[in-house]
Formats: structure tokens, sequence, C-alpha cells
């Protein structure tokens, strides 16, 4: 290129000002003395205006002498189109990026770590899930709830209701909506009272229950080691009314249990469970109980979802006999485990309040269960 032209542009970059941004021309245009063109020297100063007389007297300069400015300096206050100050316009816009989309589930804290994996495992004081929730159709579970049905033997209506609940105490594992995983302790505990509807609602009698269960929950599968004290007293106003005083038991027992549980599908949960009693009164040491919960897992919504649960229990104080329970309904759920039922309650088998363990009974009637 003709040196001459390179003075030209030279003098238009030096009238213009220093252009930020990567695609200025002038960037690396050399200097009359040979020396690159800086256009963040904190030295630099504001270079006069040129006119048509100076890119003429440019032009027609020999090679190698400078040329003169003569005009006046370019004033330092001009008028603005923008609010923007003039040395912080790019010249060019800067290349724009679009990330790709994500191919694999990310998780936002640990890159595409699940958040129920054991690595991510820490200790939580009270969490607001249970690990290990109740069996629905079991009887003597922990939870809030009432049953109105009327037994066949006796004709007689009657109204069974829990008045109880289980919590986590403290939990190493995962916490937040859904089936979390890992051990935990808990807290359970309920009376279940009974009432005759058709004696002024007197109660009939009452049973106490008091548990401390370690669960062990990994994916499918979950494990339950307890304890737990049950013992059944016999209503005053049944003792009164029948003079039943003589005929009153103390039936209790001081259980160790283990429980098994597996979800075969995400709707689907089997259950088992042994019990032990190492202290007993009116009762035998053995007891087993299994099941299965059915309903789709996760929120419902307001329309809830059907659900059907069944349970049998065996206990040895009656030669290994004992009780089935079926119920079917709607079923709501939140994001936590808490659960709202309402549907048909049918039970068979030997009474489920163990004041009077010996009777047969055939219930049949309606219920609203609310576990958490």
């Amino acid at each position: 290129m003709d040196i001459r032209a390179l003075r030209v542009l030279w003098v238009l970059a030096a009238a213009t000002g220093p252009l930020t941004g990567a695609c200025s021309v002038w960037a690396q245009a050399p200097t009359p003395n040979g020396a690159a063109w800086q256009p963040y020297r904190a030295d630099a100063s504001i270079l006069p205006t040129p006119g048509a007389g100076m890119l003429a007297q440019a032009a027609a300069t020999p090679a190698g002498l400078p040329v003169q400015v003569a005009q006046a300096p370019m004033p330092l206050a001009m008028p603005m189109a923008t609010d923007m100050p003039m040395d912080q316009m790019m010249a060019c816009p800067p290349p724009v990026f679009a990330a790709p989309p994500a191919a694999v589930p990310l998780f936002i804290d640990h890159g595409d770590i699940s958040p129920k994996d054991p690595a991510l495992w820490q200790w939580r004081l009270l969490p607001e899930n249970v690990i290990w929730q109740s069996y629905w159709a079991g009887v003597h579970e922990p939870r809030i709830s009432g049953v109105a049905f009327h037994n066949a033997p006796n004709n007689t209506d009657y109204l069974d209701v829990s008045l109880g609940g289980r919590a986590s105490l403290l939990r190493y594992g995962s916490d937040g909506p859904g089936r979390n995983e890992g051990a935990e302790f808990q807290i359970e505990g309920a009376a279940f009272p009974r009432l005759n509807l058709d004696a002024n609602w007197d109660v009939e009698a009452v049973d106490f229950r008091f548990g401390m269960p370690l669960i062990y929950g990994r994916e499918k599968w979950q494990t339950k080691f307890s304890y737990y004290h049950l013992s059944s007293h016999m209503g005053d106003e049944y003792a009164i009314r029948e003079h039943a005083l003589v005929d009153r038991i103390n039936f209790s027992r001081d259980v160790l249990t283990l429980a098994f549980s597996y979800f075969p599908l995400p709707a689907w949960r089997w259950y088992a469970e042994m019990g032990w009693a190492f202290h007993y009164d009116e009762s035998e040491p053995w007891e087993f109980q299994f099941g299965v919960d059915v309903a789709e897992p996760g929120p419902t919504g307001p329309w809830g979802v059907p659900f059907f649960a069944i349970n049998g229990h065996i206990r040895e104080e009656v030669d290994f006999g004992g009780n089935v329970v079926a119920q079917v309904g709607w079923l709501w759920r939140g994001n936590s485990t808490k659960v709202l039922r309402t549907g048909f309650h049918y039970f068979n088998g030997k009474s489920n309040q163990f004041e009077f363990f010996r009777n047969f009974e055939e219930q049949l009637g309606v219920g609203l269960w609310y576990e958490f």
C-alpha cells in the first residue's frame, strides 16, 4: 500500500478518535514513525479535526515528512445522540452464541446427580415427610380416622376412631417431594376408641399404642425395625351398662417388629411384618401382617385418584387366626407423603378391639382416613 494512502488513513483515524471493538480497521495502522497506534494509551490527547485542505496536503506531502495540522482542536463537549458515552460505544456488536439444548436431565446444584443420590444425603432434624408410611388397611396403625360401620353378628352400629399419627424425628438421607430415602428415626402413637352409635355413643373400649420405629429406605425397598407398646381398656360406660367389670381383661403387649415393603411399580406397595412380644398379658408372643396398598403416586390435584388396600393380620392368641380388611375409595395427595382417603370399609375376623379379641365381627361401612 502507498505510504501516502496510509497517511490519509492515519489522519482520518486521528480525526474521528479511536474506535472500540474487534473490527476497527485503524487499530493496526502504522504511524509515520513506524509505531503501532495504541487506542487506549493513558496519555492520548484529542487531535484536531482535519478539513479538505488537510486531506489534500496529506496526499501531496512526500513520503517521510510529517503532516502539519493547523486547524483548531475539536471541542471537548459535543452534542450526543444517545446517553451512552462515546468511549463506551462499540464499532461492531459482539457475536452472540446460543447454548445447545441439554441432552440429559440436569440438577442445578449438583450437575447430573439425582437429589436422592446417597452422595447428597445429610442429617435432617424433623423432616416434613416420612419414609415409612402406615398400612392403609391396617386398623391399628397410627393416623387420624373415623370408620362408621354395621357389625352383623350383634346387629349394632359403631364408630371406630383413630387419634394419632407418625412423624420423623431425625433422618440421614434425602428430603423433598415424593418417596424419600435414607435412615430415619420415627415416633408413632394413637388412641383407638370405639363408640356405640346405638347406645347414646357410649365408649365401648379404647386401645392405646406407642412406638419408636427405625427405618431404612433405598429405591424400591424399605425396612422397619420397631418397638411398640399396646394396651386395651374397657370403656366405663360399657362396663356400667353391661355390668361387665368382672369380665374386664388387661390385654397388653410389648413387641419388637421387623417389616419390609417393596414397590414393584410406583403405584403398588407390598408389605409384610412379623412381631414378637417379649412381655405380654392376655396375649401370646407372635403376630404377622401382610398386605398391599395401590394408588397412583405423586400429587393428585383437586380431583384425586382411586385407591385400593387390603390387610391381613394373624395372631397367636387366636390360634393364628385373625382378620382381613379391604378398603376401596378415593385418595388425595399433595407434594408430601400426607394422604387423605375416603371410601368403603370391610372387616371380617376377630375383633380389632383387643378388649374383646375373642369376639368375631363382620364390619361393613364407610370411612375417612388421614395419614401424616
